[in-house]
């Protein structure tokens, strides 16, 4: 067997918002929000520390709330994802369709800078031609 490795980067947030949306197991409000809270404290954030801490704060509140969807439900999140394959070329779209509803791993985060998703695909390798005989 062929082992072919697709790996995509989509925009951090964009498959970070889709990701928790459609199908991969959203992190709990509270742990992103200690990520967010150690981000702050080690100065990897843009924001002076209090300004940071106050929002990572905001934030893990109104995700309790559940009111970080912007009102998109989990079908207009699906098909956004799903339109955002348009882009990609035909030839890696079903791999970009099947990682945008939940397929393959992921890894990173926002606050890396980065979501890298990943799809391994197997295909059998084409058969060599028999040797001539002499």
């Amino acid at each position: 067997m062929q082992h072919h490795r697709l790996t995509t980067l989509l925009p951090a947030l964009l498959l970070a918002w889709s990701a928790t949306t459609v199908g991969a197991a959203p992190r709990s409000a509270d742990t992103v929000y200690q990520q967010e809270r150690a981000a702050c404290l080690e100065g990897r954030s843009s924001q002076d520390r209090a300004t940071c801490l106050k929002e990572a704060g905001a934030a893990r509140a109104e995700a309790r709330r559940q009111g970080l969807d912007n009102g998109e439900t989990p079908a207009q999140l699906r098909a956004n994802a799903l339109l955002r394959c348009q882009r990609v070329a035909a030839d890696d779209r079903a791999s970009c369709e099947r990682m945008a509803l939940g397929e393959g791993q992921r890894d990173g985060s926002v606050a890396e800078g980065a979501v890298v998703k990943q799809l391994t695909i197997r295909s059998a390798a084409p058969m060599p031609a028999p040797a001539a005989s002499r």
